[in-house]
């Protein structure tokens, strides 16, 4: 009995072999678990946009919105926001063939579409599109007058905003569509 109490714990814990697969299955798992945190991200700093950020600065003087603009796309370039922009369409990627070597084509195909929905949808979309607007909008410079200033800030923040809506609802569907794979894996629930 003594000896029993002295053990660690470890030895009273019967080791688990894993079952041919698991080893696949864990990978496809935690790649999912990856897929949602960078397709959310994305998801999250482009609603950000519109439900927020773009209302504030319409309501604000042109003069500060045009400044205040092109600060924020002046800062966006770094290594926090890199790897969710430009990382998210090959995560959603690995993340397919994980699942796909996993022996699990449906939810391979939802976290493949996931990736072609994001990369065209919001990062294409993104540098054809609104990374040419923002680095026309940092050309310019801050007039003194209001008036010249309001009419600046209009031509941009209208067009900014449709196109930033455009690749919001595109990398919602991509979000929902890793959820949807995550979800509906025939082995999501189950042990292996």
């Amino acid at each position: 009995m003594t000896d029993t109490l002295t053990r660690p714990i470890a030895d009273h814990i019967d080791p688990v072999e894993p079952a041919d697969g698991d080893h696949g299955l864990a990978i496809a798992r935690a790649a999912s678990v990856v897929s949602i945190v960078c397709f959310g991200a994305i998801f999250g700093f482009f609603y950000a946009w519109v439900c927020s950020t773009m209302w504030g600065l319409d309501a604000a003087d042109p003069r500060v919105a045009i400044e205040a603009m092109q600060e924020m796309n002046g800062s966006v370039r770094n290594a926090v926001f890199a790897p969710a922009f430009f990382a998210t369409p090959f995560v959603g990627a690995v993340t397919a063939i994980a699942w796909r070597r996993a022996d699990d084509r449906r939810a391979a195909a939802w976290f493949a579409a996931a990736s072609v929905v994001y990369l065209v949808g919001g990062l294409v979309l993104t540098m054809t599109i609104n990374v040419p607007m923002n680095e026309d909008l940092a050309e310019v410079v801050v007039p003194a007058d209001r008036l010249a200033a309001a009419a600046i800030w209009s031509d941009y923040s209208g067009d900014w905003q449709v196109w930033n809506i455009t690749r919001t609802v595109f990398s919602g569907i991509a979000l929902t569509m890793v959820g949807v794979g995550t979800l509906c894996s025939r082995r999501a629930g189950r042990a292996g």
